[in-house]
Parts: structure tokens; C-alpha cells; sequence
């Protein structure tokens, strides 16, 4: 049996759970070309099955913030996903704070571990900085979801050379992601996941 990833591309074009806006660009966007590019390297891989929360760039879920997370969640678990992948991109204040992070609900946990084996593969490949796996419990796709639930920060789009990657390399975010999943289920003992060896 395919193990099964839901992939979410944060926020929405448009006002309702709309994300940030840098110099043009609005993280949705770009939110989604990495999560489409995720998914069709999944897909092509017989031991996956991958779904998505939006199937169009112009897809709105939610007519709120709230409703909008929602949607995403229940997704995820109507379908029965083994995991749940948030892509999003970051935003501060201060431009010269860059780097990726992934959140996750707590630590010492699956959605923990498969997160340190990752974030150092896509790091590598989109050549941006490791701020390493956080935690945070508050965020709501992550506490809702019934499988183990990664929320990926792929870079600053307030930082110039984050942003100049987000943009005009979005692949080589979706494939360090690809990558580092690949590693992990490598690492992980092969009764659990037999269907990947």
C-alpha cells in the first residue's frame, strides 16, 4: 500500500487567508508552484499516493482564516493521510533574517524526526540557511490533523536572496523536500513501511 501524503499550499489567492505580499509576490503563489511541483514528484513515484489541497492556482478555500485551515484539515483526515505537509513562506520585519524552518507539534515525535532528517536535505538543495525544526503546538494545522503534520517555512520572502530563490527556483524546494522524504524512509525500519522497500 502507497504511503499516503496530503500536501497543502498555505493561504489563498485573494483577501481570505491571503498570506504575504513582498515586492509583487504573493506567497500563496509561490506556496503553491512548490507544493504542484511536490506533488507531481510524488506522483510519479509508485510509493506514494499524494492528494492536494488546492487543484488550481485560483482554488479559494474557506470564506474565512478559520474556515480556510479548516478546510485543509478535514481534508487530510477524511482521506486517512499518513502525512500532512503545509508549505508556506516566511515573513519578518528585519531583512536580513533568512533561512528555512519546518514546525511540528512537539518533539521526540515522528512528525519531529522525519522533520531533522528533511530540513537539512532541502536546505542543502535550495541552498538556503537551516534554522532548524521548531516547535510549536499553537498553529492550527498542525494540532488539528490526526497524522503526523510538518509545516514547512521554505524562506524569507522579506530577505532578498530568499526571495530571488522562492521565486525563480521554486523546484529545487519541492525536490530538496522530495529528497529528504526519500532519505527518511530509508532510515526508518521496513516492517512499518514495507510497500517503500
Amino acid at each position: 500500500m502507497a504511503i499516503k501524503i496530503f500536501i497543502d499550499a498555505g493561504h489563498n489567492p485573494g483577501t481570505i487567508n491571503g498570506g504575504a505580499y513582498v515586492d509583487g509576490y504573493e506567497e500563496q503563489a509561490i506556496n503553491y508552484a512548490v507544493a504542484s511541483m511536490l506533488a507531481d514528484l510524488l506522483d510519479q513515484d509508485c510509493r506514494f499516493a499524494v492528494r492536494t489541497s488546492r487543484n488550481t492556482p485560483e482554488q479559494v478555500l474557506g470564506t474565512d482564516t478559520v474556515t480556510s485551515l479548516q478546510e485543509r484539515v478535514d481534508m487530510a483526515n477524511a482521506w486517512l493521510a499518513d502525512f500532512f505537509f503545509s508549505i508556506h513562506c516566511n515573513y519578518n520585519d528585519h531583512p536580513f533574517i533568512s533561512g528555512s524552518e519546518i514546525y511540528v507539534y512537539q518533539q521526540d515525535s515522528i512528525a519531529w524526526s522525519m522533520a531533522q532528517t528533511i530540513l537539512p536535505i532541502q536546505c542543502q538543495i535550495a541552498d538556503t540557511k537551516n534554522n532548524r525544526v521548531r516547535v510549536d503546538p499553537a498553529l492550527y494545522v498542525l494540532r488539528k490533523t490526526i497524522m503526523p503534520a510538518l509545516l514547512f517555512e521554505l524562506g524569507y520572502m522579506t530577505n532578498e536572496e530568499d526571495l530571488f530563490r522562492l521565486v525563480n527556483d521554486p523546484f529545487s524546494f519541492a525536490y530538496g523536500i522530495y529528497c529528504g522524504l526519500l532519505y527518511y524512509f530509508l532510515k526508518v525500519n521496513t516492517t512499518t513501511y514495507p510497500c517503500f522497500f
